[in-house]
């Protein structure tokens, strides 16, 4: 049997602001502009839980440690191996390779449920929780060993890479500042036509958050100049549905697409 973290995840999960937690990390993290232009800049997000996937798409790449990996959130819930997910990031950060990890609405869903009895239920039933515990060997979210929770409460929202923002789910044009830290980040969906192109200029934004079928991101990425925004979640998880049950990677500078089918699932994870 594992041994249980002596720290409670209630401990670390910061306060409840609107029903989700406001954690005390950097919201916004802005990378130099020194990165050589021979060194490719990858994205991937919304893993779910498959271990599988995720190690199966980083062959695909042929990942190399002068690479830049940026993983946008939701490594947890739905699929069988939500452990398995954060082993390998954690494998692959020990080893050398430049990896740099957001926070999505199902990591912070994870500490929420830690700190709130009644949504911890919901989480388990509707959020895929139930199998995020079990990859744990654990009946409890506070019997999570302290290193994985540390690592999701650390998570920075959002993210700035040259011309590039990075973020789980968009940003609420609404606010003042669409960088500022807000929970729209890890939630928000169909924000599109408040996009505030002024305010953009000429950077991009790459999420995922809301899952699309294949043939979408694809043709989306045909017209990435002009709306300077692309969703690469491709529905890992939802191999029930058309279009959808891959685990999408996108090279940031070479405006190239990988599609892993998921290998972890022959059904849907309910």
């Amino acid at each position: 049997m594992r041994k249980k973290s002596s720290l409670r995840v209630s401990e670390l999960c910061g306060e409840l602001v609107g029903g989700t937690i406001l954690l005390s990390c950097p919201a916004v993290v802005s990378l130099p502009d020194t990165i050589e232009s021979s060194v490719r800049k990858i994205a991937i997000s919304d893993i779910h839980g498959c271990a599988r996937s995720f190690r199966a798409l980083l062959r695909r790449i042929d990942l190399q440690k002068d690479d830049r990996l940026f993983l946008l959130g939701d490594y947890t819930d739905r699929g069988p191996d939500s452990r398995g997910v954060l082993d390998l990031v954690f494998e692959l950060i020990d080893e050398g390779y430049q990896v740099q990890c957001l926070a999505g609405n199902h990591d912070i869903g994870l500490l929420r449920a830690g700190k709130d009895p009644e949504f911890c239920e919901f989480w388990k039933e509707s959020w895929g929780g139930a199998n995020t515990l079990k990859s744990f060997g654990v009946e409890e979210v506070g019997e999570i060993p302290e290193r994985y929770v540390e690592f999701l409460y650390e998570l920075p929202w959002v993210l700035e890479v040259e011309d590039y923002i990075l973020v789980h789910a968009g940003l609420d044009f609404y606010a003042d500042d669409p960088l500022r830290p807000d929970t729209c980040m890890l939630e928000i969906r169909k924000w599109y036509s408040a996009i505030d192109y002024e305010w953009l200029g000429q950077r991009y934004i790459v999420h995922g958050h809301t899952p699309t079928p294949r043939e979408v991101i694809e043709e989306n990425l045909l017209g990435f100049d002009e709306w300077r925004v692309l969703d690469i979640d491709a529905g890992c998880v939802y191999v029930q549905y058309e279009g959808l049950g891959n685990l999408c990677a996108f090279d940031l500078d070479n405006r190239a697409l990988w599609f892993q089918p998921n290998v972890d699932m022959s059904a849907p994870w309910r």
